[in-house]
């Protein structure tokens, strides 16, 4: 069978609009409970046939060489380790020549990287005939990253163990965001060492009991979209405004503006704001692009597919 000459395929960005974090685990992990939800600004991965493995860039941290937010483009990358992940499992030569397209910022609690990468495993698979079903690609997927089998799934679903069991929920209704990247991306190892840093102080709570997620839930199935604003949660947020202040004063202004609920999304540096529909979007993002402390805003929807070829 006559194999195609390039396959392109899209992941989207994921809030997680609810977010409880556990102590730190013996394997170096925190067990989670979260809510992700799949939002409408994706990332795109063209792969062609190649000898070896090379990985170029564009978009979003292709120009950031050098700097904090700069995308690797050589195996430290998810998307390199996702093609020999892939060509080991099915036993194939990792042969492709990867290309990424970035709207996803870098480093912004959106999931880009794994967005990335499990576009990549479904692109290689159709490029290079491997036949993987969707169980595979969840497998291979939670060997790359917490976040990568939701990249996979995409819509929405409950994440426990270290984010990577996941369990589809139903939303009958689409929800629309306005996401604020508010300055240089933050570290999510980093992240994660100041919430135990703080919780080794005292400041917060230990998390011994993971906040339930039935609020935001319940709001998923159910609606309005001010018991969704109302339940959204998140254990990193206190830490990520601790390394960095400046995000009190973008979740200020994201309410400020009129948004329904606010949070820091992942380990930050987003906001992500909840607007009642899709006009009410449009005018948040106008109104919390007027405040000037965001670097780039976005209106976005969810949930969304996850990781699909995209149609040549």
């Amino acid at each position: 069978m006559r194999t195609p000459d390039a396959v392109t395929a899209r992941a989207p960005a994921k809030i997680n609009a609810h977010l409880a974090v556990g102590p730190l685990r013996p394997d170096g992990f925190h067990e989670l409970r979260t809510v992700y939800l799949a939002v409408s600004l994706f990332d795109t991965v063209t792969v062609r046939a190649g000898d070896g493995l090379s990985l170029a860039l564009t978009g979003e941290g292709a120009e950031a060489a050098g700097g904090p937010d700069a995308v690797p483009t050589d195996n430290r990358n998810l998307v390199w380790r996702a093609a020999e992940l892939l060509a080991d499992h099915a036993g194939v030569r990792a042969d492709a020549t990867l290309e990424i397209a970035k709207s996803i910022p870098a480093a912004a609690g959106l999931a880009g990287g794994s967005a990335d990468a499990a576009a990549a495993l479904v692109a290689l698979d159709a490029l290079w005939g491997t036949r993987a079903d969707r169980d595979d690609l969840l497998a291979l997927a939670a060997q790359l990253g917490s976040d990568v089998p939701f990249s996979v799934l995409g819509g929405v679903a409950l994440g426990t163990g270290r984010g990577e069991q996941l369990t589809p929920v139903l939303a009958r209704r689409s929800w629309h965001w306005v996401l604020g990247i508010a300055g240089e991306g933050l570290s999510t190892p980093s992240v994660y060492a100041e919430l135990d840093r703080l919780r080794a102080e005292g400041r917060v709570p230990d998390g011994r009991t993971l906040l339930p997620a039935e609020p935001v839930l319940a709001a998923l199935r159910t609606g309005p979209a001010a018991a969704l604003g109302t339940a959204l949660a998140n254990d990193l947020q206190a830490p990520a405004l601790g390394l960095r202040p400046a995000l009190r004063r973008a979740l200020r202004a994201a309410t400020d503006a009129g948004a329904l609920g606010a949070l820091v999304s992942g380990s930050g540096p987003t906001v992500a704001a909840l607007a009642e529909d899709e006009p009410a979007a449009v005018r948040l993002a106008a109104a919390m692009a007027g405040e000037g402390v965001f670097r780039t805003v976005r209106v976005v929807a969810g949930p969304v597919a996850g990781a699909r070829v995209v149609p040549g």
